[in-house]
């Protein structure tokens, strides 16, 4: 198989490109904040607490500080991460005629968009690994419960997975890198808006937008909640969006 190679080269690309080094920084600052004033505001609330102590009941660290963390990192990747990370994958060989000479070589399509996906995930492992310092900080100081905090990576990296895929998708749609980006930015908000609906529609068709909405999962995996349906829909989703991207590709080819 030709993925390990394809995999390299779009390695190479990120460590040699702005990009990559741009959205880590801003993410990471951007994070480092959010952490700050979730934790100031925590500290805050221990102290009113241990003047009044039926206040501090349902205090805890893991609840009050990590849950909120995850779902702002969960915005984030909807509204800023995901569309500049996927933008370039194949809008770029499209745009620079690239694809076309990629797609002559004794290659399947399949193992460019595995090669190109598994790179960019990678990339975005990297990224959630490092928040895992907040954590640690965190058991140094108060006791964590870490199963629920697994249980939010986990879930981080399942939506990551599902949210790449769907970035993948839009870049083959497309030669304008900005025209991916609006695309996978537009299709991922959709997914997380789209339960807002569930309690005006009810019954089947609002149970249909509940489950179609990626913010109701992943809220599942952030309070420590592991549940079949969560991982699936998180696996079905990125096979999907796979599914389209590959079909885009062959699509392309076939017309020359």
């Amino acid at each position: 198989m030709k993925i390990w190679p394809i995999f390299k080269k779009e390695m190479r690309l990120y460590a040699t490109s702005p990009i990559a080094y741009v959205v880590f920084f801003i993410f990471l600052v951007v994070m480092g904040w959010f952490f700050s004033q979730i934790l100031n505001y925590f500290a805050m609330a221990s102290m009113r607490s241990a003047m009044n102590p039926s206040m501090g009941r349902d205090l805890n660290v893991t609840e009050s500080v990590m849950r909120p963390l995850f779902g702002n990192i969960s915005v984030i990747l909807v509204l800023a991460l995901m569309p500049f990370l996927t933008m370039r994958l194949l809008a770029e060989e499209r745009q620079t005629g690239t694809i076309e000479l990629l797609l002559t070589y004794p290659v399947r399509d399949w193992e460019v968009l595995l090669g190109k996906y598994l790179a960019v995930f990678g990339l975005y492992t990297v990224l959630i690994a490092l928040t895992l310092l907040y954590p640690l900080m965190l058991a140094y100081f108060a006791r964590l419960e870490w199963g629920t905090v697994l249980s939010g990576y986990l879930g981080l990296l399942l939506m990551g997975s599902s949210f790449l895929a769907v970035g993948l998708f839009a870049s083959s749609l497309t030669v304008s890198q900005i025209v991916a980006a609006a695309w996978t930015f537009g299709i991922l908000l959709l997914l997380w808006v789209i339960g807002w609906g569930a309690d005006t529609l009810g019954g089947t068709w609002g149970k249909v937008l509940q489950h179609l909405s990626t913010m109701e999962h992943n809220d599942n995996f952030a309070k420590g909640v592991l549940d079949t349906k969560d991982v699936l829909y998180y696996v079905n989703l990125t096979l999907l969006a796979l599914f389209l991207a590959y079909r885009s590709v062959e699509a392309r080819r076939w017309k020359g």
